[in-house]
């Protein structure tokens, strides 16, 4: 890779997954509060369904009644019934905001102290609706700037969230390298702003595409 100044991360899925409460035992025991019993079996089977219909916003905006949507077409396909099951929806997406519903990746402290060592400036840039500074601060993580899409306006891949944060570093795109877990997101929306950029793809789900790492242990700058 070219020198570079900066390194940008997406946050879900790069740095940390989501925790119980956001896994199936977690829509189990939320839509029993609202009087539903779901499958946790058909999480896997629902979610896929649901991303099949999920369609962002058309000019890039953060839109979280996608998520809602997105969140209640998986309730009901575990087995959940309306109008309980976009109560329960709005609980579930809710809790994305909160820090603690997180775990971080055990390579993510340490990589990330290790590029701050050697002078790089670290931005974090994702689309959802939590606070990535508080983020930060709760998770230990050192960062220099953050944006969320809840608080810009915009998604990715529109360039101008990148460039909010690069403009925050005081790094030009081509000194920045984007490292996440989604190509058109992540690396595309970065590469068309001018930024390097590299696919973390921890379950080895794109073997064939490059640059690619399973671990941020990988990365080699």
């Amino acid at each position: 890779m070219a020198a570079l100044r900066a390194v940008l991360f997406d946050v879900d899925f790069t740095l940390a997954r989501p925790g119980p409460e956001l896994m199936p035992e977690g829509y189990c025991t939320c839509g029993a509060r609202f009087g539903l019993t779901l499958d946790a079996d058909l999480y896997e089977q629902a979610r896929d369904a649901a991303f099949v219909d999920l369609q962002r916003h058309p000019e890039l905006d953060h839109d979280e009644e996608i998520w809602i949507a997105f969140t209640e077409r998986i309730v009901l396909g575990m087995g959940g019934t309306q109008p309980a099951s976009h109560e329960v929806a709005l609980e579930l997406t809710s809790r994305w905001a909160q820090h603690e519903n997180f775990e971080l990746y055990e390579d993510t402290v340490p990589v990330l102290h290790e590029l701050r060592e050697r002078g790089l400036k670290i931005g974090l840039v994702s689309n959802s609706a939590r606070d990535v500074h508080a983020f930060a601060e709760h998770h230990a993580l050192p960062i220099d700037a953050g944006i969320s899409s809840f608080h810009h306006g915009k998604t990715k891949p529109h360039a101008s969230i990148f460039r909010a944060v690069l403009d925050l570093l005081g790094v030009a795109p081509e000194d920045a390298l984007m490292v996440g877990d989604t190509v058109e997101d992540d690396v595309e929306g970065a590469r068309a702003l001018g930024m390097q950029a590299v696919l973390v793809d921890r379950l080895g789900l794109r073997p064939d595409f490059e640059p690619r790492i399973e671990s941020l242990r990988e990365l080699k700058i």
